[in-house]
């Protein structure tokens, strides 16, 4: 086993302090769990998968990833942006489809982190993580319609269509749902305002369900959950039908390693310990994502909401997350029957108002004031994910922040016409204003010129008046591409076609076999292309300054 494969797999150094820091890992374990429990419930429910499935992938693949994950604070499970993406896996492949995406997605994620591409799921741009998670909170709180107004979900595919079907049948005999959304809402935004150590969202659903208990209303509710995990068992789904679901499997692929290395990056913030490995969480959730197939579960994700809670209840090693996956299952074997009966309206409600929280109105209002582009980039990835998916969503993102990127970058590229001068060695400044009233000039390339700069490039250059001789000094020209030195030897063609002689000076090593290529056939003579201003200065001044001969070269 080589020594790169190695760095990847878990060592006892996971756990150094454990010795003497178990009681906080201990306590954070059960307050996680805690948090986690009606969070489980709910995404699972409103996954399609069902709320055991919810529970089953908290606890396996809480634990798996636990021990193989890159960091040692994170807490993976069950998350709201996932279950976005699973409504319609279910509603087209049926459960069984889910799981074969699962397994599926979970092996590529071992082979990118095996791969050691972790480090390039960073060049995602802000904003479109912004716009795509606030498309997730929306397509999330949409998605709860339904079930908070007490009615049975309308046919479609399109979450806010099936929303809007769902007010059209809403009636007063459904009141009794709407009550238990408005009692768990307002104690999830009071309780933490009483005291921070609070278990919101458990307090709200333990009190909805005791509630509608007491009072024997007729609510739909979970039903029953089983007392103890599946056994493994192998997903399988048919031939036919796996094209189909390729599509899927990269984007339950791409939404767990994104959505884990960003909440890895927010736990090395909260936490004091070593920064997270990216290759080993992607391959860390690959393995808890396989596991949580083989146990009827559904995809997983670093969830930021429960490892801030982790490392704010004092966690310190990898211990804190096995022990919250322990006591889920404790919790679900002892209290089975009870969870049974907690009403879907109440599960709704909690993950509305987590859906309100995921969308940071502070950033997201300062990138809608100050950046123009910023903006557009946010609006536009948001509007795609609700109205197509995620997948459409973060490809159109990333087109649009590449193309943005490049009109940045074409817009910082200048063309400085100079006063003659090197910037290198001194120049004799009788020769600098005798070079100026030959007419002869510089030009001085900054930035980049490659395809979006070149037409601009071309049109500016090109309007040179007066002039005998320019002189191109590249040597601050830090990007160039074919396009761009085509457009160069365009320039070079154009002018000479005037009558105007250019020099080419101080081309880059990087650049030259370009502009041998390209350029330099365009060149009146090969030996315009010089190595410095001041021999380029030189030349000019030998063979230009004096009338031209009939006859004789350049």
């Amino acid at each position: 086993m080589t020594r790169r494969v190695r760095q990847l797999l878990p060592t006892r150094h996971d756990y150094a302090g454990l010795r003497t820091g178990w009681p906080a890992d201990l306590l954070a374990g059960v307050t996680v769990a805690v948090v986690a429990l009606p969070l489980a419930l709910g995404f699972g429910a409103a996954s399609g998968m069902g709320p055991e499935a919810g529970i089953v992938t908290a606890i396996v693949a809480g634990i798996v990833a636990g021990v193989f994950g890159g960091s040692n604070v994170q807490v993976s499970g069950p998350t709201g942006a996932m279950t976005v993406v699973l409504v319609p896996i279910v509603a087209s492949h049926g459960p069984d489809g889910v799981l074969v995406v699962t397994l599926a997605a979970g092996v590529l994620l071992m082979i990118i982190g095996a791969a050691r591409l972790g480090r390039y799921a960073g060049v995602l741009p802000w904003p479109v993580i912004e716009g795509f998670t606030l498309g997730i909170a929306l397509l999330i709180f949409l998605q709860q319609v339904p079930a908070a107004l007490g009615v049975a979900k309308p046919a479609g595919e399109n979450t806010a269509v099936v929303a809007v079907r769902a007010i059209g049948e809403w009636g007063p005999s459904h009141a009794t749902a709407l009550g238990i959304v408005a009692v768990v809402t307002v104690l999830m935004v009071v309780l933490p305002r009483l005291h921070r150590t609070v278990p919101a969202s458990l307090v709200a659903v333990a009190a909805a369900t005791l509630l509608t208990e007491l009072l024997g209303l007729h609510v739909p509710r979970i039903g029953e959950i089983p007392a103890a995990l599946p056994l493994p068992n192998v997903p399988h789904v048919s031939v036919g039908e796996l094209p189909g679901l390729a599509s899927a499997v990269v984007a339950v692929a791409a939404l767990a390693g994104i959505e884990s290395l960003l909440s890895a990056r927010v736990a090395d913030g909260l936490a004091d310990g070593p920064a997270h490995d990216p290759d080993r969480e992607l391959l860390g959730q690959g393995l808890a994502n396989v596991a949580a197939a083989f146990f009827a579960g559904m995809p997983a994700t670093g969830a930021i909401a429960r490892t801030a809670v982790n490392v704010r209840a004092g966690a310190r090693t990898r211990a804190a997350t096995i022990v919250h996956g322990v006591v889920l299952a404790a919790i679900v074997l002892a209290l089975a029957p009870v969870l049974g009966h907690v009403p879907l309206a109440a599960l709704a409600a909690v993950l509305m108002v987590t859906a309100v929280r995921m969308a940071e109105v502070s950033t997201i209002t300062s990138m809608l004031r100050f950046s123009r582009g910023d903006a557009a980039l946010l609006l536009i990835t948001a509007v795609t994910t609700v109205a197509f998916s995620l997948v459409v969503a973060v490809g159109v993102g990333i087109a649009l922040a590449a193309l943005l990127a490049l009109k940045a970058m074409a817009d910082s590229t200048s063309f400085d016409r100079e006063a003659v001068q090197t910037g290198e060695t001194d120049v004799d400044p009788e020769l600098e204003h005798a070079l100026l009233r030959e007419h002869i000039v510089t030009y001085r390339l900054d930035g980049a010129l490659f395809f979006g700069a070149a037409q601009r490039f071309l049109l500016e250059l090109t309007a040179v008046e007066d002039v005998r001789v320019v002189i191109l000094r590249l040597g601050r020209l830090r990007i160039l591409d074919s396009t761009g030195a085509q457009a160069l030897a365009d320039l070079v063609r154009h002018l000479e076609h005037r009558g105007v002689t250019v020099l080419l000076a101080s081309v880059r090593p990087e650049h030259r076999r370009l502009v041998d290529q390209i350029v330099l056939s365009a060149l009146a003579d090969g030996n315009h292309l010089l190595p410095t201003i001041t021999e380029a200065l030189d030349h000019a001044h030998r063979h230009f300054m004096r009338p031209p001969v009939a006859g004789a070269p350049a």
